[in-house]
């Protein structure tokens, strides 16, 4: 659906797929099997008209409380980034970090396969919801996940595309990558059990031209943007 809509590129379904998360499910000996044919249904979705970028999500330990070692993460990260590279994708997208060293190491191993790698932090916390959850800023993440190696640079999730454009300024002016720019459709509201979102695809595609003057190079949806918003975009 999303390709007919006109994405250029479109996910994976494996951003909770690392062998931490998988092991909540007693999934964590299927890591490899579940990232390729995680890649394997996108590939065969986008048809050829769209590129396919494999997602990579944080692997739900603090590792500021010690609940986890840098060197877990990272072998969860390797493990994952080698599987989505087997599978044939063509990019991968470490995404919806808000701990910037847990962001350096997804990268790290992402780099490790030879693929392209986007590398986008929360920005959703502080007076101005202008840091990640651990007060990392948008110049500080830029910073950083440009030394780490990162080919493109963004933010992703944590509020709709309102609060976005002065995140990307900020960005831009941080680093020479390219930035990626995919807010969610607004803020969710629980009713009758379910997420619902707000936004329209009217909405949201009224802020995309600010983006591109802003200097995003790409620009998606997260949370709650159907593909209905994605044909309002690309109109």
């Amino acid at each position: 659906a999303y390709v007919d809509a006109g994405s250029r590129v479109i996910l994976t379904n494996t951003f909770g797929a690392n062998r931490i998360r998988l092991a909540e499910n007693s999934l964590a000996d299927r890591v490899v099997e579940i990232n390729r044919r995680g890649v394997e249904i996108s590939r065969a979705a986008a048809a050829g008209q769209a590129a396919v970028f494999a997602s990579i999500g944080p692997v739900g330990r603090l590792l500021l409380s010690g609940e986890i070692t840098p060197a877990e993460i990272q072998a969860a990260f390797e493990e994952q980034a080698g599987a989505l590279a087997l599978g044939g994708a063509d990019a991968l997208v470490v995404e919806t970090m808000s701990d910037l060293e847990e962001a350096k190491i997804a990268v790290a191993a992402a780099r490790a396969t030879g693929l392209p790698v986007v590398a986008c932090m929360v920005f959703d916390s502080g007076k101005n919801l202008d840091r990640t959850m651990m007060g990392t800023t948008p110049e500080q993440a830029a910073q950083a996940l440009t030394a780490a190696g990162a080919e493109v640079i963004g933010a992703n999730c944590g509020q709709g595309i309102f609060g976005f454009l002065p995140i990307c300024q900020r960005l831009c002016a941080a680093t020479e990558r390219p930035i990626w720019m995919k807010p969610n459709a607004g803020l969710p509201q629980l009713v009758a059990g379910r997420a619902v979102y707000a936004g329209t695809p009217a909405d949201f595609a009224g802020q995309v031209p600010g983006l591109i003057a802003a200097g995003a190079n790409f620009v998606g949806g997260c949370c709650g943007t159907s593909p209905e918003f994605i044909t309002a975009i690309c109109q």
